[in-house]
């Protein structure tokens, strides 16, 4: 199960994402900020997480209301919404992770022209189709129960590990490769005093631990009640970012050896750019190339799919509350990630447009988890749920303070970035499309239209949960202390 949480943990985002941000915003710098929020924003939510998962054995809405009571269903639904918002559009990225895997074996992929390939497969129908390949291959694993995500994850995760080991190894042996070890690992202290890259650290860690996404929540419902709650967040939290520093250095001493000349260019080219048109060229100026991309992309797909196979468990897990039978609820889940995911398939602008929404309302679900335990009372929530008979690691009163603090950043980073977008002219009509890539208005309309629907859902999902546990517990009826 631990591994199951590791490969739900790492995923693209370590690999495409973390290179890129940590290179742009002063490299060595990024790192102590980077550093700094995993300790008091991932770690503290993954304990809070891991603590209700295994108090409530439900799904995001289940533990909301048995934490503070009936009224804040929907405050689970939102947590439970924005990881399957995301899924829709996280499983057209394993589909292209896929795609340029087969692509490498069969030698398909050329390097004259950067993003040749790239601009002939995206958003046409055959990244529709690798899509539902992607989808497909989550269900498949979904649908064989805890076991076959267990199966799974002892696969996943060794087998990642170990292509990303190889392929940062074989990066710290190119020549030049000194240069991007350097760029990566020596920080600016004068650059500590930019908000803008602890900002952007803060924004990494939420994104790529999985900390406030109700994942982890979800696989603690099949934790063993013995299990320590700390140790095991501790684990994820530093597993995951021990990943994401092999990434960077598999990815940036590749850069400074192959292509140093356009080392700016190439950190800048997006997660998009820098994974899928300028990887090919890097690794064709390498030798054995070919093979060394393979693993890339290879390990891309098996990152992309063990985070896939989580999200698409905890929306199925909110159905299985709500009184569905497992195989049902899988179905509909599956069902509707294909459909919904084909507009992000087809077109790039909206799939850009739903990472930017939803990606910035994983800020919402981290405040709601923290809010839930602070309502609840968050000192006798740690002594209760955290700090049982069977813990190794005894978790003390910082935690109190870093949840509550955990409010604060959520705040301040949602605000930062919706001013980001909004830019100089706040009310101007280019502002308020629906669905542009990145605008302030996209975020705000789609998400008051999802919170407006949730809100008005909360008695029905209330209900719901009660029918399906025969007829409701202390929690679901009253002041939320049943747990």
């Amino acid at each position: 199960m631990l591994l199951a949480m590791l490969g739900m943990a790492i995923g693209t985002g370590n690999i495409w994402r973390f290179p890129r941000i940590a290179a742009s915003n002063g490299g060595g710098s990024f790192l102590v900020a980077w550093v700094v929020f995993l300790l008091i924003w991932s770690v503290p939510l993954l304990i809070l997480e891991f603590g209700m998962g295994k108090a409530t054995r439900r799904g995001s809405v289940g533990s909301f209301v048995a934490t503070i009571g009936p009224k804040f269903a929907w405050m689970g639904a939102w947590v439970a919404w924005v990881a399957t918002a995301i899924t829709f559009y996280y499983s057209v990225v394993m589909g292209w992770t896929i795609r340029f895997f087969v692509a490498t074996v069969r030698g398909e992929i050329p390097t004259a022209v950067p993003g040749e390939f790239w601009g002939a497969f995206n958003s046409t129908p055959q990244a529709v189709l690798f899509h539902a390949i992607a989808i497909g291959l989550g269900i498949f694993v979904v649908s064989k129960g805890v076991r076959g995500i267990e199966t799974a994850a002892r696969f996943l995760i060794p087998s990642l590990v170990v292509l990303v080991v190889v392929l940062a190894v074989k990066a710290v042996t190119m020549p030049g490769a000194s240069n991007g070890l350097a760029f990566l690992f020596t920080p600016d202290l004068g650059q500590l005093g930019d908000v803008r890259i602890w900002l952007q650290a803060l924004t990494q860690n939420a994104w790529d631990t999985g900390a406030g996404w109700g994942l982890v929540l979800c696989y603690a419902i099949y934790m063993r009640s013995r299990e320590d709650t700390a140790l095991n967040a501790f684990v994820i939290g530093f597993g995951n970012n021990s990943m994401s520093l092999l990434a960077g250095v598999m990815v940036l001493c590749t850069i400074f050896s192959a292509m140093p000349e356009a080392a700016s260019e190439i950190v800048g080219a997006g997660n998009e750019g820098l994974t899928f048109i300028w990887v090919p060229q890097l690794f064709a100026e390498i030798p054995a190339g070919q093979f060394f991309m393979g693993l890339f992309f290879l390990a891309l797909v098996f990152a992309a799919w063990s985070s896939l196979v989580a999200m698409i468990e905890l929306a199925a897990r909110v159905l299985i509350d709500f009184g569905m039978t497992r195989g049902r609820a899988i179905a509909i889940v599956g069902s509707a990630g294909f459909l919904l995911g084909i507009p992000s398939a087809m077109r790039t602008g909206f799939f850009q447009n739903q990472d930017w929404v939803w990606g910035v309302g994983l800020m919402f679900s981290g405040l709601f988890f923290a809010f839930a335990v602070v309502r609840y009372g968050v000192t006798r929530w740690r002594e209760r749920f955290i700090n049982t008979a069977d813990s190794d690691v005894r978790i003390g009163r910082w935690w109190d303070w870093a949840i509550r603090l955990v409010i604060v950043q959520a705040v301040v980073l949602m605000g930062w970035w919706l001013a980001q977008a909004g830019g100089d002219d706040f009310w101007s009509a280019e502002n308020w499309t629906l669905f542009s890539p990145y605008n302030v208005g996209s975020v705000l309309i789609q998400w008051g239209v999802a919170l407006s629907a949730l809100l008005l859902l909360n008695g029905w999902m209330v209900r719901r949960l009660r029918a399906a546990r025969g007829g409701g517990e202390g929690a679901e009826s009253g002041d939320g202390n049943a747990m």
